[in-house]
């Protein structure tokens, strides 16, 4: 055996389907050179059908099972001791190799005896080249450059920008110290000297300790960039959380502790320490701010118009200027002003990109329950209608302005839905494009499909009925003539090298790709190097709209508080009294929801958005004996499709006794 191919799933089914396709293929390649592979996958106890879907499509693989999350090391490890390659690749799932990938890279070993192991050329989803695939050393002085900002600021330069060599030409092979996980191809017999994957490193560091014990064991890593792979990065992982920024730094802590002398691992792991804080303040400011800087914007906006109009207003109403008391400013116009923001959130009106309606909305129903409240305060505090009916058109006149500017100017959280439906070329030939095109139109993106581009050279502008516009020679014609934001290809009918060689020519456009996986519902990509994968799908996420999640939560809350306010109606009524008064301060709380999933005893379960522990289920009404794990997910599936308000209310009816 020459090669065995090692992938770890961790609820990524899409993106490992798509690898799959693109490894399936180099394989065949292999194969034409006389050359043979095994495949295996490790699977990590997850939960989005992955396991079954392997099986369904790729029978030939080997699979791996394990009951719990293993860690990316140990799991790599339980293949590896299963291996019979001469080499072994460590990839992740969500990558894409050329067909001719595998036999590069044997080509090169075999002709590269002190080579340990090699990493390849790595881009992103928008074709932009990834930094990680060549790194130096982290030793204290580069991570300080890397993990203060330095490295980002001097790219290229030898020293500051050292952590991703950034000197070293992208498209020459080097001898290089660390190479990355995503894309590890290791010479079985360095493995058996240097031994396995450090099962300490749980996720990270694993491929930087590796790396430092082959060079150790008197083998050469090399950066080899005569072939070029597609990572969506972090999938499996949120790579911007506190929880990523702590894992990974505390990698960086047991590798200085195990390879670093005592002295210098010691100043390591207070650099790191150091470093995690900064990054958590960093990032817990950043997540503030990103929240409350629309809204109070906008408080501010309309707080500025009652203070320069009241003056104005007085003395053409009243002749003074004085004629409302401090505590209107004070006190009435900033509740004014939270009712009308807190309204505004729940009708959708700082979701991005803005919805004209939503945002009128969100402003005329906190105009509705300022009047009402109004109504019902003492005459004291009765101010003026008047003042209520001009604040709330300077709210809307003031507060659509600066989103109509900063629209404009093009600040990304207020960039305005225009309707405006993204204008897509398909590239494949007519039966799978035609394929492809309606799986798009099913999904949400409903997207503008100019027409199709054939994989073929050659081919003419259709007259007909095929809905061709070119060949895949003119792509860049045809994405500047028709204004194309983003191209679909089939990979059925156009190879992994191909697809690849187009997204780095056109490089610097503001066009997107996705890929097509032949027999998929989902067609999959990346809009930037600093996002993980977009996936279009046609997959059961209507409880997973912002807009629902937020009208799910309002009810939870507005039901919860009418329940305990009329408690004394309905204490008698229900099994477990106090223990349903602690249910409904749950809910009102947030720690749980009136209604949630009833969770499958089997793992097949499908790719459901989140909720939080439910009181109640939809399954309430059926007896569980009744109910086989297939119907089980069945009612969830349906539950979260199909999503309303009015289904909560009917379950909780029909349930009550059982809150």
């Amino acid at each position: 055996m020459d090669l065995s191919i090692i992938i770890v799933n961790y609820n990524v089914r899409y993106f490992l389907e798509q690898c799959l396709h693109s490894v399936e293929q180099a394989v065949d390649k292999l194969k034409e050179g006389e050359a043979d592979a095994e495949v295996f996958v490790v699977d990590n106890n997850s939960v989005d059908g992955s396991v079954g879907e392997v099986r369904h499509k790729f029978p030939l693989v080997k699979i791996i099972e394990n009951r719990e999350n293993a860690g990316f090391s140990r799991a790599n490890n339980q293949a590896i001791a299963q291996s019979s390659g001469r080499y072994v690749l460590l990839l992740n799932p969500d990558t894409v190799v050329e067909e001719d990938t595998f036999r590069k890279c044997i080509e090169f070993m075999d002709s590269h005896p002190d080579a340990g192991a090699l990493g390849v050329k790595m881009i992103d989803g928008k074709g932009a080249f990834l930094p990680e695939s060549k790194r130096a050393l982290p030793t204290p002085l580069v991570s300080f450059y890397k993990m203060f900002g330095l490295t980002a600021l001097f790219p290229r330069s030898r020293r500051f920008g050292k952590y991703h060599l950034g000197h070293l030409d992208n498209d020459k092979t080097h001898d290089v110290d660390v190479l990355a996980g995503a894309f590890m191809f290791i010479r079985k017999e360095t493995l058996e000297k240097t031994g396995y994957l450090d099962e300490t490193f749980f996720m990270y560091g694993e491929d930087i300790d590796l790396s430092y014990r082959i060079t150790q064991a008197g083998y050469r890593n090399y950066y080899f960039p005569g072939t070029t792979i597609i990572h969506y990065k972090g999938e499996s992982t949120k790579k911007g959380s506190l929880n990523y920024v702590k894992m990974f730094y505390q990698a960086m802590i047991i590798f200085a502790g195990k390879h670093f002398s005592s002295r210098k691992a010691r100043t390591f792991s207070l650099l790191i320490n150091m470093a995690i804080y900064f990054r958590a303040a960093l990032s817990l400011a950043r997540r503030f701010i990103s929240r409350i800087y629309r809204p109070l914007l906008d408080g501010i906006i309309i707080y500025l118009g009652y203070l320069i109009a009241l003056p104005f207003w007085e003395q053409v109403r009243f002749n003074s200027v004085d004629y409302y008391p401090p505590q209107f400013l004070q006190v009435v116009v900033p509740a004014y002003i939270l009712i009308w923001l807190v309204s505004l959130n729940y009708s959708g009106g700082y979701d991005k990109p803005m919805r004209f309606f939503s945002f009128l909305k969100g402003h005329l129903a906190g105009s509705v329950i300022i009047l009402v409240i109004y109504a019902l305060l003492p005459l004291e505090w009765r101010y003026s209608r008047a003042l209520i009916f001009l604040g709330s058109l300077w709210a809307i006149i003031g507060t659509l302005s600066i989103r109509l500017v900063l629209h404009m100017a093009g600040i990304a959280d207020y960039q305005i839905d225009l309707n405006r439906q993204k204008r897509m070329v398909i590239v494949g030939l007519e039966e799978e494009a035609r394929r492809v095109s309606g799986l798009l139109q099913e999904t949400q993106a409903r997207p503008n499909i100019i027409g199709f581009v054939s994989p073929v050279s050659d081919t003419p502008a259709s007259e007909g009925n095929s809905g061709y516009i070119g060949h895949i020679d003119q792509i860049d014609e045809i994405t500047s003539i028709h204004r194309v934001d983003e191209i679909v290809f089939c990979s059925k009918d156009l190879s992994s090298r191909r697809i690849i060689k187009i997204m780095t020519r056109l490089i610097g456009s503001s066009v997107d790709f996705k890929i097509a996986p032949p027999e998929s519902l989902s067609v999959i990509g990346s809009n930037s190097i600093n996002t993980s994968g977009d996936l279009y799908t046609i997959h059961f996420n209507s409880i997973g709209k912002e807009s629902n999640r937020r009208n799910k939560r309002l009810f939870d809350v507005v039901s919860a508080l009418l329940l305990l306010i009329t408690f004394p109606f309905w204490f008698l009524f229900v099994k477990g009294h106090f223990r349903s008064v602690g249910n409904t301060l749950r809910v009102l709380f947030g720690f749980r929801t009136w209604v949630g999933y009833l969770h499958a005893e089997h793992r097949e379960q499908p790719d459901l958005p989140h909720l939080k522990k439910g009181i109640l289920n939809p399954a309430d009404l059926h007896l569980p004996e009744t109910l086989t794990p297939e119907k089980i997910n069945e009612i969830n599936v349906v539950y979260s499709k199909d999503y309303r308000l009015f289904n909560d209310l009917l379950i909780i009816t029909r349930s009550f006794r059982k809150i």
